[in-house]
């Protein structure tokens, strides 16, 4: 077998085959919906087969490695009900503010969650967290410079948010515990390794910035039925 290069570089394009018809079969009007797609397949029209995927319609989320002087980042435990465990998870939260900037939801959730500020802001990485299924798309960022906020400031949790304890572990640490299997948040296991790519190549200074365009989740954004 011999090697090809790939044309124009390994790069994600967007491209949507046609739905013939899209109807919902669960409105929850919280966080999740999900709707039924008649997909027409791509080739000949006169040959295109027809094929149904249930979608899980999600808003988008983002995530936050916080990382001190020392290399250590912030944590949160968070009781997941789905999968029956208490996960160490980086501080993150649904962008389910109509219009929000997403640098501006991420430095919510930080406040939120860990109790603090960052001066400084980078893009680790964009991700669609499972597109078989669902429509949500994350972004990652690192932040710097941080800033404990007064205990009189802090943001009370309701939920599982409600016993949700901070508590700080060395990068290197993480990235053994994910490699070790001991860790199983997706969006620590992402963010981390990002992280530990970026320290170990060409450094943090030289990530995106933290406004830098975010087109695939502005899409799906556009793309999903305004009354939700």
């Amino acid at each position: 077998m011999s090697d090809e290069a790939v044309p124009g570089g390994v790069r994600d394009v967007p491209e949507q085959w046609q739905v013939a018809s899209s109807t919902y079969s669960l409105r929850t009007h919280r966080v999740v919906d999900v709707r039924r797609d008649d997909v027409v397949g791509a080739g000949p029209a006169d040959t295109s087969q027809h094929f149904t995927r249930d979608v899980v319609v999600h808003p988008g989320a983002v995530g936050i490695i916080a990382l001190d002087d020392e290399e250590r980042v912030l944590l949160v435990r968070q009781y997941r009900h789905p999968v029956g465990h208490r996960l160490y998870e980086p501080p993150a939260g649904l962008l389910d503010v109509r219009g929000e900037d997403y640098l501006a939801a991420a430095q919510r959730e930080l406040y939120e969650e860990g109790h603090v500020r960052a001066r400084d802001w980078r893009v680790l990485v964009d991700v669609f967290t499972s597109p078989g299924m669902t429509t949500e798309a994350l972004r990652m960022y690192l932040a710097r410079g941080l800033d404990d906020v007064p205990a009189g400031d802090r943001f009370n949790g309701v939920h599982e948010e409600a016993d949700m304890p901070v508590s700080w572990a060395p990068l290197a640490e993480i990235v053994a515990g994910i490699m070790a299997g001991d860790l199983q948040s997706p969006t620590l296991v992402m963010g981390a390794l990002a992280a530990w790519a970026a320290r170990q190549g060409a450094g943090y200074d030289a990530l995106r910035p933290a406004d830098v365009p975010w087109p695939a989740r502005d899409q799906l954004a556009a793309a999903i039925d305004p009354s939700l």
